[in-house]
C-alpha cells in the first residue's frame, strides 16, 4: 500500500534518511519510490545531497538563494545613491553616467529599484531644474554658435503612403552656414551620428552647439558633445504669447 506523502507536511530529515536506507537495503529504488509516492528526481536530489553534506544536506533549503548573482555590488548602490543625492539624476542618466564614466553596466529598472529601497523614488520639492545658459557672445565668429534642431516630415512613398521623416539641421550663426540629414527615427543615437556629420563637413572649429530640451539632445547626446571639446548649451524656451 503506498503512502501519501501529503499526510507529511514536512519531510523532515529523518523521514528522508529512512526512505534512502529503505531503498538502499531493499535494493529498488522504484520501490520504495513508489511506496512513498516519492519523484525519482527528488529522490536522487536527497541522495546526492545526502552523499555531501549529510544531515545538513537534507534540511529543506529556501526556494530563492539569499542574494541574486546579478544583485548591486555595495559600492555600486553607493554610486547610484551618491549621484541621485547630490546631483539629482533620474534612473536613466543615473544608468549611463555609470556606464560611461565608471564601466559598469547595469539597467535602469534596477536603479529605479534601488532608489524605491533607499526611499530615494521622489526628488525633494526645492530642486529646480537645470540652470539654463543663455549668454550671447559679443563678438560672432564662425563656429561659436551653431544652432541645432530637428524638423519632423510626412513624406509619401511609392506606393503613395504616408511616411514620417526627421531632418535634422545645423546652422552657424556667423556665417548661415548649413548642414542637414535625415533620419528614419527621432533618437539620440542619430543626434550623435548628425553632430559627427556636422564636425567633419564644417570648415572650422566648433565652440559651442545650442539645443532645445528634446530628447533626442539629453545625457547621452549632451557627454558625446562635450567629450569632442565643444560646449553643449540649451536654448531658453520662448515665453507664450499672451
Amino acid at each position: 500500500m503506498a503512502v501519501n506523502m501529503a499526510n507529511y507536511p514536512v519531510r523532515t530529515v529523518r523521514l528522508k534518511k529512512l526512505i534512502l536506507e529503505l531503498a538502499e537495503a531493499l535494493g529498488n529504488t522504484a520501490k520504495v519510490c513508489r511506496e512513498w509516492d516519492v519523484p525519482r528526481s527528488t529522490f536522487y536530489r536527497w541522495k546526492e545531497a545526502y552523499a555531501k553534506e549529510g544531515d545538513a544536506g537534507l534540511i529543506r533549503k529556501k526556494p530563492i538563494a539569499k542574494s541574486h548573482p546579478r544583485q548591486l555590488s555595495d559600492e555600486v548602490v553607493e554610486k547610484i545613491l551618491h549621484l541621485r543625492r547630490v546631483y539629482h539624476f533620474g534612473p536613466e542618466r543615473i544608468t549611463w553616467y555609470l556606464e560611461r564614466y565608471h564601466a559598469v553596466k547595469t539597467s535602469s529598472s534596477s536603479v529605479y529599484r534601488t532608489l524605491i529601497r533607499y526611499d530615494l523614488r521622489r526628488l525633494p520639492r526645492n530642486v529646480g531644474r537645470r540652470a539654463i545658459h543663455t549668454k550671447r557672445y559679443a563678438k560672432r565668429v564662425p563656429g561659436h554658435h551653431i544652432q541645432v534642431d530637428v524638423t519632423f516630415l510626412t513624406l509619401k512613398n511609392a506606393e503613395g503612403k504616408k511616411i514620417r521623416r526627421f531632418q535634422y539641421t545645423a546652422i552657424d550663426d556667423a556665417t548661415r552656414i548649413r548642414a542637414l540629414k535625415i533620419y528614419k527615427r527621432h533618437t539620440q543615437k542619430n543626434a550623435i551620428d548628425f553632430i559627427n556629420y556636422v564636425i567633419e563637413k564644417f570648415p572650422f572649429r566648433i565652440h559651442t552647439i545650442r539645443t532645445d530640451r528634446g530628447h533626442e539632445f539629453q545625457a547621452l547626446f549632451h557627454w558625446h558633445v562635450e567629450d569632442n571639446g565643444i560646449r553643449h548649451v540649451y536654448i531658453k524656451p520662448r515665453s507664450p504669447l499672451p
